[in-house]
């Protein structure tokens, strides 16, 4: 019978997407590489089936999955430790979510959509707070403006914590390109090439631009759709000074021993698995992503603002949320896929606000 199956349940995002699948009567296969740890998270939660799985052992990981499951996956950095998953669930037949805010990783999930649609599968990457709520809220104002041919689409955190995970996803980021819509057509970018300011809940605030999902998914659902920016909220000083890092990074990249030796470095002194904020500081965070639609000429036609409370909170319930619609055959296509266009924009709102982004 097909099954949920969180692989990297003992993790911090893991842990709480394990927790909401529970409590809201899923039984799910929580997978790790640790059994002790496993055996222990289980115990906690009420009771569930654990299976030992690794990404240095991809058979291990293939054998968690059979035709018509649901994969969730949170193991990461993606760019180093994400094809495994991907590639087990492709060939078993799986349906695909994972958590990453990896722009890099994302273009090579959708590299992998004929195969997906081949295999009769959906891929569903970053589909977390990175990035459904910028997919929705952009698809929300498209609704309004169906004539627009460009977004801009802002995320932004009040008191943040981050996860290890995080921290680890980032510095991998570092030396990676990045990439934005312009003419219809995904095209390079580096991180922080642009830096512009929104209105989010009547104060300004500024954010530099980042590669996200919006850049891939929002076209398949708006052909019209012509340039797509997505930009990460930050203090003004915190933008510019990304901006700089960026270029620097830019420069190391370009040499490959110098990168090796970097991301070397960089790999060893940010770990992963350390944790996160503690539920008393997540409760204290509220969170916004605000889409803009423009025509042309640059005028703006409709402004969406969403707003939720903390990004691993919605993040766990929202993969919760879209893992059990789609075991439940609510998928609305296969292959790589954005949010909108899995489970429809009415759908998706719907699920949205259960996870607790409202406009």
């Amino acid at each position: 019978m097909p099954k949920i199956v969180v692989f990297g349940a003992t993790g911090y995002t893991g842990r709480l997407i394990a927790q909401h699948l529970v409590t809201r009567g899923s039984a799910p296969v929580l997978a790790a590489r640790d059994a002790t740890a496993l055996e222990k998270l289980a115990a906690e939660i009420g009771g569930a089936e654990t299976a030992v799985a690794d990404v240095t052992e991809p058979d291990s990981v293939r054998a968690l999955l059979g035709r018509g499951d649901v994969l969730i996956t949170t193991v990461g950095p993606f760019l180093r430790y994400g094809g495994p998953a991907l590639a087990a669930a492709v060939a078993a037949g799986a349906h695909y979510f994972d958590s990453t805010g990896e722009g890099p990783f994302i273009r090579t999930v959708f590299e992998h959509d004929s195969r997906a649609r081949t295999a009769g599968v959906g891929l569903l990457p970053a589909f977390g707070f990175d990035y459904v709520p910028g997919n929705l809220a952009a698809g929300l104002a498209l609704r309004e403006a169906p004539g627009a041919v460009r977004a801009d689409i802002g995320y932004f955190i009040a008191d943040p914590g981050t996860s290890g995970g995080t921290r680890a996803s980032m510095a991998g980021m570092l030396f990676e390109n990045g990439f934005a819509l312009r003419g219809g057509r995904v095209v390079p970018q580096r991180t922080a090439a642009r830096i512009r300011s929104f209105d989010v809940a009547g104060r300004e605030r500024s954010g530099a631009s980042v590669p996200g999902s919006e850049h891939l998914t929002l076209t398949r659902s708006y052909p019209g759709l012509r340039d797509v920016d997505v930009y990460l909220g930050l203090p003004a000083g915190a933008a510019h000074g990304l901006r700089v890092t960026s270029l620097l990074a830019g420069a190391v990249a370009r040499v490959d021993p110098v990168k090796r030796l970097a991301e070397d470095v960089l790999s060893r002194a940010v770990k992963g698995s350390t944790g996160g904020p503690a539920p008393t500081a997540r409760a204290r965070t509220r969170t916004w992503a605000v889409a803009e639609v423009s025509d042309d000429a640059g005028k703006v036609l409709a402004s969406v603002t969403l707003r939720a409370g903390d990004p691993y909170d919605f993040t766990a319930a929202i993969l919760a949320w879209g893992a059990r619609t789609a075991l439940d055959g609510g998928l609305r296509g296969t292959g790589a896929l954005g949010p909108v266009e899995a489970f429809g924009l009415d759908v998706l709102s719907a699920g949205a606000a259960e996870a607790g982004l409202t406009r």
